[in-house]
């Protein structure tokens, strides 16, 4: 039943405002009528089945969910915001490593052809987390439904959802940006920095992710770390040449925060900035095994 009661709302307009009235009421319920101390606290408890410390964390989920509670500045709405943290981008390491963005809206019926770039692009939100609407060739490209998926996507506040603050102020729009891809066509790899207290804990490497999501973790040296976070592992992949390079931009950029995930993507060794993530898996994700939630933990200092 659930699985149709999707269906009819994600692919037809009638469906969409019977049942959005419905959603509205329920996540109203859900996530605004408590506070984000007692939210969060529930959610961790839901998904660990035991309760969250707070006055003594000890594993990154933990320390994350503690971040989102007490870790809160204007900095971090400006990064979070995919269009205005460019602007922290290129102040911070340079207008180089941005991605090229061909158009910048916040009115979905200005998602034409005429606007659209001929090249491969990718058209996404800046004030939520997930992926965009990949572009390959804008005349195949369904109009109707990418503007119906926008302006749902532009109608709703992340925030309540997870309690990523960072969210809460953010003032929504299109971007419209240069898709990257490798030579032969594909997706690159995306490398996410993360870093504490201004310094690369690790590296994280997703891999397939429109096709077969796989992850991988390695130390600062690309030394493979052999655990799961969420995703099974795949295959083993090469160190990048620009690692250096990229460990020091990561590292610039991360001298402002406690904790921050940076995510970078090199083609024919030039650095691309991806986007910055405050609170990784929303500090829900399960570690297989356990223990490296409490290892990774203990290299995380917080202002206590």
């Amino acid at each position: 039943m659930k699985k149709i009661i999707k269906h009819i709302y994600n692919e037809s307009n009638i469906g969409y405002y019977l049942i959005e009235p419905f959603l509205k009421t329920y996540y109203f319920l859900k996530y605004r009528t408590s506070s984000d101390k007692a939210f969060l606290k529930k959610q961790f408890k839901n998904n660990f089945g035991y309760p969250i410390n707070l006055d003594h964390p000890k594993t990154l989920n933990e320390k994350i969910l503690w971040l989102k509670l007490n870790d809160r500045t204007r900095l971090h709405t400006i990064s979070a915001d995919k269009f205005a943290v460019r602007d922290y981008i290129k102040e911070k390491i340079g207008n180089e490593y941005l991605i090229p963005i061909s158009f910048m809206t916040k009115n979905v019926n200005d998602i034409t052809p005429m606007n659209l770039p001929d090249y491969p692009c990718i058209i996404k939100t800046n004030h939520d987390s997930g992926g965009g609407i990949f572009v390959r060739d804008k005349k195949k490209l369904n109009y109707t439904e990418t503007k119906k998926l926008l302006k749902r996507r532009l109608s709703r506040n992340y925030y309540y959802a997870k309690k990523e603050w960072q969210y809460k102020d953010i003032e929504p729009c299109i971007i419209v940006e240069k898709l990257l891809t490798t030579p032969d066509g594909s997706i690159p790899a995306d490398y996410k920095f993360h870093c504490f207290n201004g310094k690369l804990a690790y590296i994280q490497v997703d891999l397939d992710r429109a096709t077969d999501h796989k992850r991988n973790h390695y130390d600062p040296d690309w030394n493979f770390l052999d655990f799961k976070w969420i995703y099974e592992n795949g295959n083993q992949v090469e160190r990048p040449e620009s690692l250096e390079k990229m460990k020091a931009l990561s590292e610039k950029i991360a001298e402002d925060f406690i904790y921050v995930r940076v995510d970078l993507y090199t083609i024919d060794s030039k650095i691309y900035f991806g986007e910055l993530t405050f609170h990784s898996e929303s500090g829900l994700g399960k570690f297989t095994p356990e223990v490296w939630d409490k290892k990774l933990g203990e290299k995380l200092a917080l202002p206590l």
